[in-house]
């Protein structure tokens, strides 16, 4: 009679199913994947990131100076970077959303202004007020938080998880950029090399 109504009844073998199932524990950051080095040490995660920073920089948009130009490439890279990371991270997910802050910083820029000019107005006849000092420990956390994206509202633990994670994803960067730009002179170099040769045999 049991057996017959377990199998009447597809609502409990529903539920018990789901209550068999196991959670999977969620992968911290900077976690090994299956070759057992860490996500951004691994060379197929350098590669992939490499690839998808070659399309990011073949569809940048040349700006008029050398700095816009660098700061447009470091904002393509960063940009990348935190695609790649798959927004499993705060560091990431602050960057991802870094263009409308800036957007917003923007548009309330002239507000900014306004407020700032009637708080000097006010403050002259105000004393200014006095800052607590903060101990060692306390400040170094401080500047640590406002280096790492996205990181100054959060415990000591997840800061420091968040930046070994995001040192770690720097350091991928710095290499494949370094890649990069080694491609780059040594086409740019024999393309020169090329051209003399082409040159001198006219010449002859």
């Amino acid at each position: 009679m049991a057996e017959s109504s377990s199998i009447s009844n597809p609502d409990a073998n529903s539920n018990l199913s789901r209550k068999r199932r196991k959670i999977e524990p969620k992968t911290p950051a900077g976690a090994p994947t299956e070759t057992g080095r860490p996500r951004w040490q691994n060379d197929v995660e350098q590669q992939i990131y490499s690839l998808k920073l070659v399309d990011a920089l073949c569809h940048l948009r040349r700006p008029d100076s050398a700095a816009a130009t660098s700061r447009a490439v470091r904002n393509a890279a960063d940009q990348v970077l935190a695609v790649s990371a798959r927004g499993k991270t705060r560091w990431s997910r602050a960057i991802l959303t870094g263009r409308l802050s800036l957007r917003l910083a923007h548009i309330n820029k002239k507000h900014k202004k306004a407020a700032k000019r009637a708080a000097v107005g006010e403050s002259r006849t105000k004393k200014p007020a006095v800052q607590k000092k903060l101990p060692p420990l306390e400040k170094k956390v401080k500047v640590l938080s406002r280096l790492v994206p996205g990181c100054r509202k959060v415990s000591l633990p997840n800061l420091l998880e968040e930046t070994t994670d995001y040192i770690a994803a720097l350091e991928m960067q710095v290499k494949a950029m370094t890649f990069l730009t080694g491609l780059l002179n040594g086409a740019v170099s024999s393309s020169a090399a090329a051209g003399g040769d082409s040159s001198l045999a006219d010449r002859g």
